[in-house]
């Protein structure tokens, strides 16, 4: 495309997404597509409405472009996600900001929460939720959201994390029912508590799936990442303890990704109730407090194991 030529939208974006696929991008932080990709970062650059169509007639100006190109070149030379390239990412139809001190939201959980978790919970009885490892506090928030009765606590053991999730939790009005809490899962929890719904999307990649991440992933917090050899040190944690903060009608939900197989292995005899979801997505189990009570035994020895291998590793 000669510089300084009169440059349409249309023109830019199909230039762009030409770019991206010969560079071979990785997708997979709110898109899965060059045209996708290309349409968001352009979007964002030119100061459009990401919810409306864009405008492709749209004649560009020298500066324009620059600014646009520039932001494409950031893409590709470094590999960024395009939400560290403009702060901003959607979940559940609303935009988060977000850093590279937390994961870009892309969990599936978004379709569940938009459900308001019916029907594995009746949404109108549930008054205090837990969203562990929260991240930028985006499923958190957008239970508060999805349940305005609910009152919400939402920890992650990242205080910059945190930090994040305070700005969202003001910009999305929920500071009123939404608690933060620093520390590791359940450790920072007034004593007591107990909670009709816990949900989480903790660190979950394995040894060899982080060792074979894509460049455009290893922006993002290897703490938000890593969950040890097989991917599974923090939902054995979760597991082990999830009894102790669960009413009796009470529902643990987890995605653990990938995963998924390993947990099923190391523990055949829980039935997993294994969810499916309309926009795809897999790995994340439901449990309500009676099952997790009835394996507890087995959650606990697993965690007991799990942790004296860790303490060993120190």
């Amino acid at each position: 495309m000669p510089e300084n030529a009169p440059t349409t939208l249309q023109q830019l974006l199909a230039h762009t997404a030409e770019r991206f696929d010969n560079a071979a991008l990785t997708y997979g932080h709110g898109t899965d597509n060059s045209h996708d990709e290309a349409a968001w970062l352009l979007a964002f650059a030119l100061q459009l409405n990401v919810t409306e169509p864009l405008p492709l007639a749209l004649l560009l100006n020298d500066a324009q472009i620059s600014v646009c190109n520039e932001l494409v070149g950031r893409r590709i030379s470094e590999r960024l996600p395009v939400a560290y390239l403009t702060g901003e990412a959607w979940f559940c139809g609303m935009p988060y900001y977000v850093s590279r001190d937390t994961l870009v939201p892309r969990s599936p959980l978004a379709e569940l929460i938009a459900a308001r978790f019916e029907p594995f919970l009746d949404s109108g009885d549930v008054t205090t939720a837990l969203d562990l490892c929260t991240g930028n506090g985006c499923i958190g928030i957008a239970t508060a959201l999805a349940l305005p009765q609910a009152e919400v606590h939402a920890v992650d053991i990242s205080t910059a994390a945190l930090a994040v999730a305070q700005r969202n939790r003001l910009r999305h009005g929920v500071a009123d029912r939404l608690r933060l809490f620093a520390g590791d899962l359940f450790s920072p929890l007034p004593t007591g508590t107990r909670y009709d719904l816990i949900i989480s999307n903790p660190p979950y990649v394995d040894a060899e799936d982080m060792a074979a991440l894509a460049d455009e992933f290893k922006h993002e917090p290897e703490l938000g990442l890593a969950s040890g050899e097989d991917g599974l040190d923090l939902t054995l944690q979760m597991l082990a303890e999830a009894g102790q903060w669960l009413r009796p009608q009470g529902l643990l939900i987890c995605e653990v990704g990938n995963s998924c197989e390993a947990l099923a292995e190391r523990f055949p005899q829980v039935p997993f109730n294994w969810l499916e979801f309309e926009h795809g997505g897999l790995g994340i189990f439901a449990l309500y407090a009676e099952e997790i009570e009835l394996f507890a035994r087995d959650f606990a020895e697993a965690w007991k194991q799990r942790s004296a291998l860790l303490k060993n590793k120190k």
